[in-house]
């Protein structure tokens, strides 16, 4: 088959975004609170070698960053994950991938929010888990409710400290190591009593796949990008790239300075680096990760009742969910429903299983994706753009769904449910589909 994109008469976006700014928006929508809440529990499945799960992560996610490259630059009007699978696989394909990104988001809200009822808040106050998650997304879907812009100029400043937070562990672990103390033979200590090493290292992986979710939003913004089959690539695997060296070394140093048992633990982790530190007031840190783990819960949480709202305005979902603020024009329906389902899962769930379970649905989208490049091999669009070489797909499917087996029963009582609704709703917006053609 052969043609152009079907929107060539659309007005274009002015390209204004440079190598260099994509580069730092990637960056700093992969770098964020994953880190911070998982690396304790990281080491308790993989042992004392907590970077090698990290980067194994990285890995197994610029192989699937190819593929978004090749479709961000083939086609950098699209719409992202569900408009490349819809493209190549039809709606029904396309909908499912993007039902499961947005349960993914609800999902790894609920997640964060559990992480900010940890260790890293019991610096300040002791209060009911329960209670915390809540008010604090409460507190979140209200900041939603009153506009983007409001939003966005507090993510601005949120990751700028989030990221100086990273920094901070990484010289802290080089400091403590100077001063002779902490255990680096604990960076090649690689499996527990329940794991052995490769089973170690890949059940690491599933969770440390969480901390480099969020580059595969990057391709909205590839048609404001300068000559985007050259700047697209180059920012998207350097980006991942310097992400997973930031997380290897905040992995190393927390191994080094906190023995592996007290690690795997704690619910702030990266705490535990600094109280051994010794340098930096506790509560300075924990204020620090707090704000670095409600910049991400809020930033999904827009991401997806955005979402929610789209689908709903397609027809896709429910009516009711397009309904927005007289005045200040946020899908205020949409912000409480999903919110409502990010409380229900936290107060439900675990950390562990809510994370997870958001891997587990964004490796149903990154398989489809994958496998949507090598269909729409076939298609050819004016221009020239980015290729990736044909087995890097291949392999990512390979590992997406290699990651899926390693993923816990109680993971799938989770994210089944999901994908059995998404079929549901996909198999009606398809039937709605055939009766409106044959009438």
């Amino acid at each position: 088959m052969s043609h152009t994109p079907t929107d060539g008469t659309a007005p274009s976006l002015r390209r204004a975004v440079t190598t260099t700014g994509l580069f730092l928006f990637i960056l700093g929508d992969v770098l964020g609170a994953g880190v911070y809440v998982l690396a304790g529990t990281i080491a308790g499945i993989s042992g004392g070698a907590v970077w090698v799960p990290l980067v194994t992560a990285l890995v197994l996610a610029l192989l699937t960053a190819g593929s978004y490259a090749e479709l961000a630059t083939k086609y950098p009007r699209a719409g992202g994950s569900a408009h490349y699978t819809t493209r190549a696989f039809g709606p029904f394909i396309g909908f499912l991938v993007g039902f499961c990104m947005l349960a993914a988001g609800i999902v790894s809200v609920g997640a964060l929010a559990l992480g900010f009822a940890g260790d890293y808040l019991t610096e300040f106050v002791s209060l009911p888990v329960a209670a915390v998650v809540v008010v604090f997304l409460g507190l979140l879907a209200a900041l939603n409710a009153r506009g983007i812009s409001e939003s966005m100029g507090a993510n601005r400043v949120a990751t700028i400290i989030e990221v100086a937070g990273l920094v901070v562990i990484i010289v802290l672990g080089i400091i403590v190591v100077s001063r002779g103390e902490g255990d680096l033979g604990r960076l090649t200590q690689l499996g527990t009593p329940e794991n052995g090493p490769l089973a170690a290292v890949l059940a690491g992986t599933v969770l440390a796949f969480y901390s480099y979710v969020g580059f595969e939003t990057s391709v909205n913004i590839a048609e404001e990008t300068k000559d985007p089959a050259r700047s697209y690539p180059r920012a998207l695997f350097g980006a991942l790239i310097v992400a997973g060296l930031v997380y290897a070394l905040v992995g190393a140093a927390a191994s080094v300075v906190v023995p592996t048992a007290a690690l795997a633990e704690s619910t702030a982790p990266l705490l535990q680096v600094v109280q051994a530190a010794g340098i930096i007031p506790p509560v300075v840190f924990s204020a620090v990760a707090l704000v670095a783990v409600a910049n991400g819960a809020l930033l999904t949480g827009i991401m997806s009742s955005r979402l929610a709202y789209g689908m709903a305005r397609d027809g896709l979902l429910p009516g009711f969910l397009t309904k927005v603020l007289p005045e200040r024009r946020t899908p205020w329906v949409a912000i409480l429903v999903t919110t409502a389902i990010s409380v229900l899962l936290a107060l439900t769930g675990t950390l562990e299983v809510l994370a997870s379970t958001m891997v587990l649905l964004l490796l149903v989208v990154f398989t489809a994706v994958n496998a949507a490049v090598l269909v729409l091999r076939r298609d050819t669009v004016e221009g020239r753009h980015f290729r990736v070489p044909i087995a890097l797909p291949i392999a990512g499917i390979v590992a997406c769904l290699g990651l899926a087996t390693q993923v816990e029963a109680e993971v799938w009582a989770v994210g089944l449910p999901f994908l059995g609704v998404a079929a549901v709703l996909a198999g009606i917006a398809a039937w709605r589909r055939r009766t409106a053609r044959s009438t």
